[in-house]
């Protein structure tokens, strides 16, 4: 799968340069205008990077990485400021901050941050829970939770779930999810991903969990809950 990108920052002209350059590269990329919409965002763990604004409206770039940080969310964070004190990069960077960019910013050093993170995270196996509202699938034990039930998946029900939540408010298409899971368009058929996705969602109407996972006609499937659709551009 694309590496995945969330990018928070107020200056629309910016967000729409860093979507438009970041897809290029072959990313997928998702935006948020604010400190309160890129903390749900970036709360559900299905993001690689973080690309944080620091001066953002209803809370900062600074408080959105304390957040995550506090709550055990360990999403590479590359901070982005026009400010340029040293001051202001020690902060970013002792609340648990990757990487510290200053405004105007060479778009070919940002991309090399970005990939230089990502390159580090896949070394150090950084792949932490991902949450959807009461929804937990944790990758490191492979369980998966509603709350306090557990949800009894197979490895293939399971290796399904974890492709839509780790694109949490992104389509997947039946293709992708041919390739994720089953390593091989040839290997299995578009049906038996309609079937595996009957299976998950079944499963998880079982504990009241089944609108997380959505069809979304002629293009594939969605995971999301009420409170991302509120942030998701779009």
């Amino acid at each position: 799968m694309k590496p995945r990108v969330l990018v928070v920052d107020d200056e629309p002209g910016v967000r729409k340069a860093l979507h438009r350059g970041l897809r290029a590269e072959g990313m997928d990329v998702v935006t948020a205008a604010d400190g309160p919409s890129g903390l749900r965002l970036a709360q559900t763990g299905s993001f690689d990077v973080l690309l944080l604004d620091i001066m953002l409206p209803g809370l900062s770039g600074y408080r959105v990485l304390q957040a995550l940080r506090a709550q055990g969310i360990s999403t590479p964070v590359l901070m982005i400021s026009a400010k340029d004190g040293e001051v202001d990069q020690a902060d970013g960077l002792d609340l648990g901050a990757d990487g510290y960019l200053v405004k105007p910013f060479s778009f070919v050093v940002l991309v090399a941050q970005v990939r230089a993170v990502l390159r580090r995270a896949t070394t150090e196996g950084l792949r932490g829970p991902l949450r959807i509202g009461g929804l937990l699938v944790d990758r490191a034990t492979r369980e998966v939770r509603w709350h306090d039930d557990p949800v009894a998946l197979s490895p293939r029900e399971f290796g399904l779930l974890e492709v839509l939540v780790s694109r949490a408010g992104t389509v997947v298409t039946k293709d992708e999810l041919l390739r994720a899971v089953w390593g091989d368009e040839q290997a299995a058929t578009r049906n038996v991903v309609e079937v595996y996705v009957g299976y998950v969602r079944r499963k998880l109407d079982a504990v009241g969990a089944g609108a997380l996972v959505r069809t979304v006609r002629g293009h594939g499937y969605l995971a999301s809950d009420a409170a991302l659709d509120e942030v998701l551009p779009g």
